[in-house]
C-alpha cells in the first residue's frame, strides 16, 4: 500500500472516529474535504450524511450524486446505493433496468443488500425479466451471509415451490432464523407452514437452522438506502 494510500485510509479513520463519538459537524467537514477531492470512500459517507440528514439537511438528489461519484470508482456499497435509488425514483428519475445494472454489479461483489434488492426485482418482473430461480440463488447468497429479510424471502420460496423446488425443511429452517431476528412476515408463515408438517420434518428443519446459523458471517456498512419492497 502507498504512502497515500494509507495516509487517506488514516484521515477516514479520523472522520469515521469523529462520527462515532457524535462530532456531525466534524466529521462531515472532513469528508466533504476528502469526498472533494476524490476519496471513494469518503463520497460514499458524504452521500449517507445526505441521505439521512445527518448534521446537514436532508438531500436525497445530494445523497444520489455522492453515491454516484463513490459507485463509479468502484465503491460496492455506494453501488447498491445507486441502484436502489434509481429503482425506486429516489432522489433521481426512476429508471429499474439502470437501477438493476447497478445492483447486478454489487452483487456480485457480494453485497448483500444488492442481492436482496436485485432478487427483488427478478422475482417481479420489474425492470429486468422474470426470473425466479435467479432470484432465490441471490436470495439464498444474502441469506447464508445472515442478512434476515433475505432469509424471509427464501423460506417462502422454499415454502411455495417458488424457483426452488418445495421443500418444507428447508423452508422452516430459513423462515426459523429470520423469525427469531424480528421478521414478522417470517413468523406469520413459519405459523402457517409448521400446522402441516410432521415431528420428524420438524427436528430436521431446526437441524438445518442450527447449521446455517453456524455457518453465518455478519457484516457491517456505513451508508446504506432502505431496501426495495418485497
Amino acid at each position: 500500500m502507498s504512502a497515500i494510500a494509507v495516509a487517506e485510509r488514516d484521515e477516514v479513520a479520523v472522520a469515521v472516529a469523529a462520527f462515532k463519538s457524535g462530532d456531525y459537524p466534524g466529521a462531515l467537514s472532513l469528508f466533504t474535504t476528502m469526498a472533494e477531492a476524490g476519496d471513494m470512500e469518503a463520497q460514499a459517507w458524504l452521500g449517507s450524511f445526505y441521505a439521512n440528514g445527518i448534521g446537514v439537511e436532508a438531500s436525497l438528489p445530494t445523497a444520489f450524486a455522492w453515491y454516484l461519484r463513490a459507485a463509479e470508482q468502484g465503491h460496492v456499497q455506494a453501488a447498491t446505493n445507486v441502484g436502489a435509488m434509481l429503482a425506486m425514483g429516489q432522489g433521481t428519475p426512476r429508471d429499474r433496468p439502470a437501477g438493476a445494472k447497478w445492483l447486478s454489479r454489487a452483487a456480485e461483489l457480494g453485497d448483500q443488500m444488492a442481492q436482496y434488492n436485485l432478487a427483488t426485482l427478478l422475482s417481479k418482473g420489474d425492470g429486468v425479466p422474470l426470473d425466479n430461480e435467479s432470484a432465490a440463488q441471490l436470495y439464498r447468497r444474502a441469506a447464508e451471509a445472515g442478512h434476515y429479510p433475505s432469509q424471509a424471502r427464501l423460506g417462502y420460496f422454499y415454502a411455495n415451490g417458488v424457483g426452488v423446488a418445495k421443500d418444507r425443511v428447508a423452508a422452516f429452517a430459513w423462515l426459523s432464523l429470520a423469525a427469531q431476528h424480528g421478521v414478522g412476515t417470517a413468523l406469520t408463515a413459519l405459523e402457517a407452514l409448521i400446522a402441516d408438517m410432521s415431528g420428524e420434518e420438524k427436528k430436521r428443519g431446526l437441524a438445518l437452522a442450527q447449521q446455517q446459523r453456524g455457518r453465518m458471517a455478519g457484516g457491517t456498512a456505513p451508508a446504506t438506502i432502505n431496501p426495495i419492497p418485497g
